[in-house]
């Protein structure tokens, strides 16, 4: 039995590993097609970001099945890692690379997101402040002047 779980363990690690390397190869070239303005790119990517994303549910839905068996027949069913305890030595020694790359893999993961996250809403912040200069045609309102005289935009205001 305890063969079975080490071996199931095993193959999610392994095909959750080929899925994390997926997302990390795409989130890297996302990055770079951010900065680079790659638009084409970006919207081509869509497809293959689909496929990865159905990928991660199939291992969401393979670890909460493992999780709930584990569960039934009474082993620690917290977390992949909490299964692994109730193997015996050895294979926990076996298992015990592979659920560390997975875990540092994730964290990476994370690193990487919040990066593109971050890269998007400067993106977004520049192109806020460009709509900005041309809608008050590149005139700012004055900072403490109370009765400042109305100013309209090039875009919101035909008289100016």
């Amino acid at each position: 039995m305890e063969t079975a779980w080490e071996s199931e363990l095993a193959k999610f690690l392994t095909d959750l590993s080929a899925v994390q390397d997926e997302t990390l190869e795409i989130l890297t070239q996302k990055r770079e097609m951010i900065k680079a303005s790659n638009l084409e790119g970006l919207a081509a990517m869509g497809q293959r970001e689909e496929a990865v994303i159905q990928r991660l549910q199939d291992c969401l839905a393979r670890r909460q099945e493992l999780l709930r068996r584990a569960a039934e027949e009474g082993l620690p069913s917290s977390s992949i890692r909490s299964l692994t305890t109730a193997l015996s030595p050895q294979q926990r020694r076996q298992l015990k690379g592979p659920l560390q790359e997975s875990s540092s893999r994730a964290r990476l993961l994370q690193h990487h997101s919040l990066t593109n996250w971050v890269l998007v809403q400067r993106a977004l912040l520049h192109l806020a402040q460009m709509v900005e200069i041309i809608a008050t045609g590149g005139r700012m309102r004055p900072t403490y002047e109370k009765d400042a005289p109305a100013q309209g935009g090039v875009l919101v205001d035909h008289a100016v």
